[in-house]
């Protein structure tokens, strides 16, 4: 009898073992998903570039729009990490899917066809397929896509103002930081 009390002693104790290794695990996954949470979307919004005015709904691209889409092209269309275009948003229209065509190209992406009057839509499909990364949007509502982005009024560019791009940097946590370039 006293060789099983004897016996009983020796065997340590593991639920504080147990414990610490369960805890653990919960803080590692607590800490992935604040990680995740944390992520920056980041989005380019683009203008469509000049096209013919005229009797036509929805009119080509002129020469000089064709040249702003090829360097917008230049401009976004490293293809190395970090940064790097993963989609590209164009509204349903000829004009915004030119704009975008170059770069597509260069990248290898399709480019996604959203409806053009629905920029809350386009906005929130943006920010939940593709957390964390970049992703650009071409609209002729770029200031109606900034404003549902950032919550701050950008302002509709001039008729004839064709060289914005915001980029907006959209974190998970925390409020938005938009950035206006000219090219």
């Amino acid at each position: 009898m006293e060789t099983a009390a004897i016996a009983r002693r020796r065997r340590p104790f593991l639920a504080p073992i147990w414990l610490t290794v369960l805890l653990l695990v919960i803080a590692v996954v607590v800490a992935l998903e604040v990680y995740q949470a944390a992520a920056t979307t980041t989005v380019v919004v683009v203008r469509p570039a000049e096209s013919a005015l005229g009797s036509i709904q929805d009119a080509p691209l002129v020469p000089e729009g064709e040249q702003r889409a090829e360097r917008l092209a230049e401009l976004f269309g490293g293809t190395a990490a970090p940064g790097r275009i993963a989609a590209i948003y164009v509204a349903a229209t000829r004009q915004t899917q030119q704009t975008a065509a170059p770069l597509a190209a260069r990248l290898g992406l399709h480019p996604i066809v959203v409806p053009a009057a629905d920029v809350d839509g386009t906005v929130a499909r943006a920010l939940n397929d593709y957390r964390g990364e970049t992703v650009m949007i071409v609209s002729g509502a770029m200031d109606r896509v900034v404003e549902a982005l950032s919550g701050s009024k950008s302002g509709a560019p001039a008729a004839n103002d064709y060289g914005n791009i915001y980029i907006v940097s959209v974190p998970m946590l925390g409020s938005a930081g938009v950035v206006q370039l000219h090219y």
